[in-house]
């Protein structure tokens, strides 16, 4: 029994000897993890294929592009997810709207993605014509510099008049950072060089080149023109290997939508014609079916929208619904704000209606809200706007319904305080 029990601790022992040299080979804890999973993980981060002009979200990873406009990336939450739509409410006159899809359009052919540009207007041919140039390094610093100088002379002039919440607000970027490569600058008084679109891969598709007038279109919810759109984006989706179909393909790339003037009644639509029309969910059901396809692709898509001539807002809140990023443009002109000193310095007001929480049932709300847009020679800026307390003598800016009251009330108690003192 004492041999039998020898021979148990020994057994024991040598099973001991052989847990602790495997442990050892293996260099693994209970903290740890094993070799296999960590080798399967490294095989999966290196799986992970970079895209030109392109860049993670440092908050929940999604692939991100630049909308062109480095400052409109910062607003976003870093750029615009990849499968997200982007929609642009233009401004009253359509002045400044163009310039944010353009921009979209000339950063993807700096970065080297394809484009889609649809139209019902002008000729995608003439729309990629009119696109912007990009700034070099030097002379993009060289316009910020002097941008900076400006700004920096007119805050010390006003220094002692900003109004004391509006020093704590943050400071958009506004100019170049020179080790990003994501985003670029343009400028836009010069076209872009004709190298650059002949080195670019294009996709136009122009309406009225669509639509013939023998062509019987069947009973459909959706307008002739929306079914071409879809059919023409799922075509360029499917056969270039933007949903993931074809595995042999390995340099991936980036599918640019843009889609201009949507909504209008160049496009057969009369949502912005009559409050009660008859295809009320066309423009909705277009956009629910494109969402579908980009978010099973590597794409993303900009579209404006006049949103001011649509009279229904039901129909409004559904398309913001069926939206995840919304931007609103105000233009100042012909409203009461361009003659007010308080915007001298500004075109216009930009609203971010809404930002997308991926992977969720709710959509985020910017919290800068007194941003201004401005069109300097070159270079279209977006910044907080400043407002002033005008003290000139006998008056004062009261900025609230607060502050008036406190004002009366101290007024009030002074004018008890001389009472006393007199009586």
């Amino acid at each position: 029994m004492a041999a039998a029990a020898a021979s148990g601790t020994s057994t024991g022992t040598r099973s001991t000897g052989s847990i602790a040299a495997a442990a050892s080979k293996n260099n693994v804890t209970s903290f740890q993890r094993r070799g296999p999973r960590a080798s399967s993980t490294d095989s999966g981060s290196s799986r992970l294929v970079s895209i030109a002009g392109t860049r993670p979200s440092v908050r929940n990873g999604q692939l991100l592009v630049s909308t062109g406009l480095p400052a409109l990336d910062q607003l976003l939450g870093g750029g615009l997810a990849v499968g997200t739509v982007l929609l642009i409410e233009e401004d009253k006159y359509n002045i400044y709207s163009p310039l944010l899809f353009k921009y979209f359009l000339a950063e993807g052919i700096i970065s080297g993605h394809t484009l889609l540009v649809a139209s019902a207007k002008d000729e995608p041919a003439e729309i990629l014509q009119d696109l912007p140039a990009p700034l070099l390094d030097d002379n993009c610093k060289r316009e910020f510099d002097e941008g900076v100088s400006n700004h920096e002379t007119s805050e010390s002039n006003i220094k002692m008049k900003i109004a004391w919440r509006y020093q704590l607000l943050p400071k958009m970027e506004a100019g170049p950072v020179s080790s990003s490569r994501f985003g670029h600058y343009y400028d836009s008084s010069k076209k872009i060089s004709q190298e650059l679109l002949d080195a670019s891969k294009c996709h136009g598709f122009f309406l009225p080149e669509k639509i013939s007038s023998t062509l019987n279109v069947e009973s459909c919810s959706l307008t002739h023109g929306y079914i071409q759109l879809l059919q023409f984006i799922q075509k360029i989706i499917y056969e270039e290997g933007f949903d993931g179909s074809n595995p042999q393909k390995k340099q991936k790339n980036i599918l640019r939508i843009g889609i201009q003037n949507l909504g209008s009644p160049l496009w057969g639509d009369d949502v912005c014609c009559t409050e009660n029309c008859d295809n009320s969910y066309s423009l909705t059901k277009f956009l629910y079916i494109l969402r579908g396809l980009l978010r099973t692709s590597l794409s993303a898509c900009i579209i404006t929208m006049p949103t001011h001539l649509i009279q229904n807002k039901a129909i409004i809140a559904r398309i913001t619904n069926l939206s995840d990023t919304v931007v609103h443009l105000e233009s100042f002109i012909g409203s009461e704000r361009e003659t007010n000193p308080l915007y001298k310095d500004y075109h216009g007001l930009i609203h971010i209606r809404q930002i997308p929480r991926l992977n969720n049932l709710i959509c985020d709300v910017s919290d800068v809200k007194d941003l201004a847009f401005k069109l300097k020679r070159k270079l279209f800026t977006i910044e907080c706007i400043i407002k002033l307390r005008s003290c000139t003598k006998g008056q004062k800016y009261l900025q609230s319904s607060y502050l008036q009251r406190k004002f009366a009330i101290k007024s009030y108690f002074r004018r008890l305080y001389t009472l006393k003192r007199i009586y």
